[in-house]
């Protein structure tokens, strides 16, 4: 594999990917915050009017649950630290780009050094990633056992 077919077939590919899960991290996690934000503002509103009209009690333990759920998930799906790990290696993979396409130091040097360095750095960025997910979804297991 050359550095024209790498730099297309595997780095713009991870750049896109991280891109989009980077994206779709952050609009989940803004949305159920957003939710959970209106969700508790009702909440002591609909209190007032709760001993008058007698489906306001209903609604107010059913917003109470589902800021219960939103929680729940927001913990469990880890969006907002997904948002931040995936830009964080986007970013970085763009930047290792920049710098072997514009020849900056370290790809300054002959090209076929230049372009293996290039490889060694992207798939080190791409394999702490993986590395960094892999503990995360051991890191319940062993607080079970531990």
């Amino acid at each position: 594999m050359n550095a024209e077919e790498y730099l297309v077939e595997r780095l713009d590919d991870q750049i896109n990917w991280y891109d989009k899960k980077s994206q779709a991290n952050q609009r989940w996690y803004k949305r159920l915050r957003i939710a959970e934000f209106c969700l508790a503002a009702m909440i002591p509103f609909l209190a007032g009017y709760a001993d008058s009209i007698g489906w306001i009690q209903v609604a107010v333990g059913m917003f109470g649950v589902c800021i219960a759920v939103i929680t729940a998930t927001l913990g469990l799906s880890q969006f907002q630290e997904n948002w931040i790990e995936y830009r964080t290696t986007c970013e970085s993979l763009r930047k290792e780009r920049y710098m072997f396409l514009t020849k900056t130091e370290p790809y300054n040097g002959d090209e076929a050094g230049a372009f293996a360095f290039l490889v060694q750095r992207v798939e080190t960025l791409v394999s702490k990633e993986n590395t960094n997910w892999a503990q995360y979804m051991m890191k319940p297991t062993e607080e079970h056992n531990g």
